[in-house]
């Protein structure tokens, strides 16, 4: 029963400095891996970049890398870009993205308009009943079913997961909150290392049936730091990134030897932030 399948959003957050055909293929995978289990149905992928404040080395303006994102995921039907994060002052805690989100599905208010949120209805449900869904006495109506409210998984490669390990890059209430609540979709093309992470975090190992390991058969072993090398070198990146990316890159001139050095000697905010923290 298509019904009774647990909706999942999924939700990468990141540098995407620049976005590679490596970041869309964990969409695609991750997807699969949901679908095979028979239990959930994937309808949104997003694309959250991270903003400016988050000062680490290389990272080029929030404006060039959500466009990027932008170009390299029009043709797809079902993961997105979202600029929230990356528009922000301050750096934000990827818990944080993920709450916004979270709640952005529970209330589609101004923010989320009616446009935005049709991707959400049941697939067989007629147009015309569109309305209605925001008719609060038609909810009270329905049955408490937990499985209508989407879970916002948290897509990460295996670097990702590891770097939970980093002191001070996290802090250790986030990330329970983060598999507690919503859960990490984590794809690796070294499984066994991944899992013996996850073993040797307490906190990990206790939520360990909300971290889903994906397996990458096809390895890809593109990063966003051996394209900028590349693009440094003048060295064709071409067939690594989609070729509006690659073409919007050369139009503005975006990686070079002086974009690689900003933020050089700057501690990265959460580590700034964090060290304030504990020292207060």
């Amino acid at each position: 029963d298509p019904d009774k399948k647990t909706e999942v959003v999924l939700l990468a957050c990141g540098s995407f400095n620049p976005i590679t055909n490596m970041h869309l293929r964990l969409f695609e995978l991750a997807k699969d891996y949901f679908h095979e289990t028979g239990k959930y149905k994937v309808i949104k992928g997003i694309i959250s970049p991270v903003g400016d404040a988050y000062k680490k080395k290389g990272l080029i303006s929030a404006h060039h890398r959500v466009t990027m994102a932008k170009l390299a995921t029009k043709d797809s039907d079902w993961v997105e870009v979202d600029d929230w994060e990356s528009s922000q002052s301050e750096w934000l805690e990827t818990l944080k993205v993920l709450r916004y989100h979270h709640q952005k599905l529970l209330s589609p208010g101004p923010t989320n308009s009616l446009q935005n949120a049709i991707p959400l209805t049941k697939p067989g449900r007629k147009r015309k009943q569109e309305p209605n869904r925001h008719d609060p006495v038609k909810k009270k109506n329905q049955s408490p079913d937990i499985k209508s409210v989407p879970q916002v998984k948290l897509l990460c490669g295996s670097d990702m997961l590891e770097s939970f390990g980093i002191p001070n890059l996290w802090k250790s209430e986030d990330i329970t909150e983060i598999v507690e609540n919503h859960g990490l979709v984590c794809i690796s093309r070294a499984g066994n290392s991944v899992q013996k992470f996850i073993y040797e975090s307490d906190i990990l190992w206790r939520h360990k049936n909300n971290i889903h390991l994906v397996e990458e058969w096809i390895t890809n072993d593109i990063s966003s730091t051996k394209i900028r090398r590349a693009l440094r070198r003048g060295q064709s990146i071409r067939y690594l990134v989609p070729d509006v990316v690659q073409a919007y890159i050369e139009k503005n001139k975006l990686y070079s030897p002086e974009s690689e050095d900003m933020n050089a000697g700057v501690v990265l905010a959460p580590l700034q932030k964090h060290a304030s923290d504990s020292k207060n």
